[in-house]
């Protein structure tokens, strides 16, 4: 009853722009992260200014986009039109304006000032932006959302948008942009816009040919089974081949945007292949068969696209146009007339199509047996599956908000996995504990994933048998210890996936947990450092004769302790492939039969170096060798 007393009118609030999104910065990029995660708010921000800047291009308007990030600062320019002077201010801070809701000016863009740009605004400590049109400039300069400064300027720039942002470090905590996930961005970018120059720090991204260039870059030529089949038309653009690898690979795309999660059209593209093929060689084949080991991509573009959220990874649209064909129907009829006219004209395609399809459909019937029988023994397990200790939500619940977060941690034994059970949280965070080193199952087919029972069940935890569709976790991390065993084992459960499941890799769900080395503290303060040098400089900070800890495996740091790591604070290093790796050839060199080779880089590539501890023992003296400090030592004398 005293509660309801006092729900009145002073009880309700009302937020401006600016609170609202720093209040809830999820609703508008999605998660916040600190920059190891593609999909991390930082790199929405990103994204938001330079969509902007595609529209211009795609509009007619300035083929040349620059981007420099130095440190934490970006700054974006373009040569379109630039903002109209009068409303620069607007179109940064004020929701619902911007040029995008002109339907007749923009029929198919992505940005054009709607809310990201604002979005961008309110989420940075220094935000500026500065229109040129034809002699005139408009300048601006926000912090925090609020505007500090504004003046009208003469200028003779050629025409465009420059937008410079400092991304508040008291929302997005600890966090450092990767350029490898910038570079990845950029590339889709010219690929979907042919003709368009991105100059990143001074490297120019071009592209010619678009998602045929895609795939080229996506995969080693050489091993594909078949050259890449390219075919264009109004508002579509397709992109396909099959090589050897494990798993289906897609790069979709709507309106420029990369659609990481698919949707309308991705769903319909697979269909219309399937059907297509099909119709073509006259044969039911399984789904499974024609898809196994495919690698494409499509791109299409829609008026009023609807994502299903802000930041526009999976497209909900269900027709191409107000009152015209839906998106399946449009793709559908595209696939089924172009890829039948490609197939009847290139009969050499068509042959190594139909064998890849026919290797296919044998292989599943050879592990169909081993299949049904690991399935039966998995599902027996997962009654009371000691490895596995779930959480509550997972990747594939589409409606719970704290879908992103979910991660599974892959441990080496139950100290580890014991630590990080009693510190973890049930409802985003789940364990699976190894049992001592896993197999080396370089070489081996498919087979052996249902018959080693520790690769079988780890494959039914996260649900990837099919394809990582259904994955259950969004974030796989692989937690050992810092020592060679550890190592070891990370290869080796590296080696399972990118054998096996790759694109897990490919899309960025793989990671490796970052725990501290040393724990140095005094009464008052206690700091967690993860290298020698941030050793170095907790012991300068704490003073003469703080007590070092330090670390030699992940049981060794107490569940309370561990809390720290897994939170919000903590650290994970991504598994990045360059797209110049070949997989196949990666694996035969780290874990094929070369042992001679290895040998000879390794010894012809050994530095031996001052171990960084040393100094720290120089500058503080009286203070303990640490283990580390003595290792250093010992390898100098070496």
């Amino acid at each position: 009853m005293a509660q309801q007393n006092n729900y009145n009118e002073d009880a309700i609030r009302s937020l401006d722009w600016r609170e609202h999104i720093r209040h809830r910065p999820g609703m508008y990029i999605g998660k916040l992260g600190n920059g190891s995660s593609a999909d991390d708010g930082i790199y929405i921000l990103l994204k938001e200014i330079i969509d902007n800047s595609i529209d211009e291009y795609v509009m007619g308007f300035g083929n040349k986009i620059q981007i420099d990030i130095d440190h934490r600062l970006v700054r974006i320019r373009d040569f379109g039109r630039g903002i109209p002077l009068g409303k620069v201010i607007d179109c940064v801070s004020k929701i619902n304006t911007g040029g995008k809701y002109d339907s007749k000016a923009f029929q198919k863009s992505v940005g054009l000032n709607g809310v990201g740009t604002k979005a961008v605004n309110a989420l940075s400590s220094h935000f500026t932006v500065q229109s040129f049109r034809d002699g005139a400039s408009k300048f601006a300069r926000f912090e925090f959302g609020n505007l500090e400064e504004e003046k009208d300027l003469k200028t003779d720039e050629p025409n465009g948008t420059m937008i410079e942002f400092h991304a508040d470090d008291t929302i997005f905590k600890n966090y450092k942009y990767i350029h490898e996930y910038i570079e990845n961005q950029i590339w889709n970018y010219v690929y979907l816009n042919a003709g368009l120059s991105i100059w990143f720090n001074g490297k120019r991204y071009y592209s010619k040919d678009g998602l045929l260039d895609l795939l080229r870059r996506k995969t080693n030529e050489e091993q594909l089974r078949y050259p890449i089949i390219h075919l264009k038309g109004d508002d579509i653009e397709i992109a396909m081949s099959h090589d050897n690898h494990y798993g289906e690979d897609y790069y979709s795309f709507v309106n420029g945007q990369h659609t990481t999660q698919g949707g309308t059209h991705l769903n319909a593209f697979k269909e219309s292949v399937v059907r297509t093929l099909r119709d073509y060689y006259k044969k039911q084949f399984e789904p499974s068969d024609i898809r196994a080991s495919i690698v494409s991509a499509i791109s299409i573009r829609v008026q009023e696209p609807v994502f299903e959220s802000q930041t526009k990874t999976r497209l909900g649209s269900t027709e191409v146009a107000p009152d015209g064909p839906t998106v399946k129907a449009f793709i559908s009829d595209f696939v089924k007339t172009a890829l039948d006219n490609y197939l009847h004209k290139h009969a050499d395609v068509s042959e190594a199509l139909l064998k890849r399809i026919q290797q296919s459909e044998k292989e599943r019937k050879e592990i169909a047996g081993v299949r049904k029988i690991a399935k039966e023994r998995a599902k027996k397990a997962n009654l009371h599956n000691k490895k596995l200790r779930d959480c509550r939500v997972h990747f594939d619940d589409d409606k719970n908000e704290k879908r992103q977060d979910t991660t599974l941690f892959i441990t080496e034994g139950d100290s580890a996995s014991g630590s990080i059970t009693k510190s973890r949280d049930v409802d985003t965070q789940a364990v699976f504990s190894l049992r001592g080193k896993p197999l080396n199952c370089y070489g081996l087919t498919k087979k052996v994933v249902y018959e080693n029972e520790e690769f079988n069940l780890l494959q039914h935890a996260l649900n990837i048998e099919d394809g990582i569709e259904y994955l259950r976790y969004n974030n796989i991390v692989i937690a050992t210890d810092a020592d060679v065993d550890g190592m070891h084992i990370r290869l080796l459960m590296l080696t399972f996936f990118l054998q096996f499941f790759p694109d897990l890799v490919r899309q960025g769900h793989v990671y490796i947990l970052e725990t501290p080395l040393f724990r140095v503290r005094n009464k008052k303060e206690t700091i967690y450092c993860y290298t020698d040098e941030e050793r170095i400089k907790a012991i300068k900070k704490l003073g003469t004769n703080p007590e070092i800890t330090r670390f030699k495996g992940l049981g060794e740091i107490s569940p309370n302790e561990f809390g720290n790591f897994i939170g919000e604070n903590i650290r994970l290093e991504p598994i990045l492939l360059n797209e110049e790796t070949s997989i196949p050839k990666l694996l035969e060199y780290y874990m094929g039969k070369n042992t001679q080779e290895r040998q000879d880089f390794i010894i012809d590539n050994l530095r031996v170096e001052l171990d960084v501890a040393e100094e720290a023992a120089g500058e503080n003296e009286g203070e303990d060798e640490t283990p580390a400090t003595k290792k250093g030592k010992n390898r100098k004398a070496a």
